[in-house]
């Protein structure tokens, strides 16, 4: 806890001093009339693993076909991520240096699309940052989109999505487990919602959270109910990274995996993101563009 607070407060910090450097450009340039300028902003929380950059490359590719005449950036929430690619001779931006380069270049609309899955801590963190950066000026306007999965409305083009891309070989009795990542923060209630809608159409298709509610326990509890006996295991994250390949598809012992296969259940994973897939990525280009009506 003291280590996430400690995070959170350089954030803030940096955040700050960005805005006071770009603070002074504003100052100097009020009142004059600017050319319009629109950029897009896409911001994930990240990853190291080279597997995950195709869901990235995926939603770079279909954000630029949607707005073609739109300039698009990235920016990464995880420090963590980001010192990592560091050493690697890769720079990813964190949000708030994104934006202050952004109003360095001109930029006077900004569409920060979040790329997480529900509205959970990096979302709130991510609209603490867009607010600062409103509040102190240097951009006409820089508006935040929601992240994918935020309202009934979105729950049911997701429950749909789910529906379109479950494996087409399976067999009746068979299941699907999705693993999503799961937050202390209250939007975690998010993922049994999901769970509750999706089921009312296929009650074979479980939900479960690497750190939050449902776990694997009791996963494996309801599906042990209903005798299943073979479950395809996917990422229900947008992109197939270390949680995918280790806590759900792993040989440890305490990987999904290994957990229901010891409870009897064969598994066959799937290691594919949800950006992977045209119709989640459609949820969030469609939350860009409600931001850029706005402008």
């Amino acid at each position: 806890m003291k280590g996430s607070m400690i995070k959170k407060s350089v954030i803030f910090t940096i955040a700050m001093l960005s805005l006071l450097l770009i603070s002074n450009f504003a100052n100097a340039t009020h009142g004059e009339k600017r050319e319009v300028k629109k950029g897009i902003l896409l911001v994930a929380f990240g990853s190291s693993e080279e597997s995950a950059q195709i869901s990235f490359d995926n939603i770079d590719k279909k954000t630029k076909a949607a707005f073609p005449d739109v300039p698009v950036y990235w920016a990464y929430t995880s420090h963590i991520i980001r010192n990592k690619l560091a050493k690697q001779g890769k720079i990813l931006d964190a949000p708030e240096v994104a934006l202050a380069k952004m109003r360095a270049e001109g930029f006077t609309h900004v569409a920060v699309q979040s790329l997480h899955t529900i509205a959970g801590e990096e979302y709130h963190d991510l609209r603490k940052i867009v607010g600062a950066f409103n509040q102190m000026g240097g951009f006409e306007k820089v508006i935040l989109g929601y992240p994918m999965m935020s309202t009934q409305e979105d729950m049911v083009k997701v429950v749909d999505a789910i529906l379109k891309n479950t494996p087409k070989d399976r067999k009746t009795g068979e299941a699907v487990v999705l693993m999503g990542h799961g937050t202390p923060h209250p939007a975690n209630a998010f993922y049994a919602a999901l769970m509750f809608q999706i089921q009312l159409k296929d009650p074979n298709i479980f939900v479960g959270t690497v750190e939050g509610y449902p776990g694997i326990e009791d996963i494996k509890s309801l599906m042990l109910k209903s005798k299943i006996k073979k479950a395809y295991l996917m990422p229900f994250m947008s992109v197939a990274g270390d949680h995918a390949k280790n806590d759900m598809a792993g040989d440890e012992e305490d990987s999904w995996k290994s957990i229901l296969t010891k409870a009897g259940i064969k598994c066959e994973p799937i290691l594919k993101g949800t950006a992977e897939f045209e119709d989640f990525v459609n949820i969030w280009i469609e939350h860009i563009k409600i931001v850029i009506a706005h402008f």
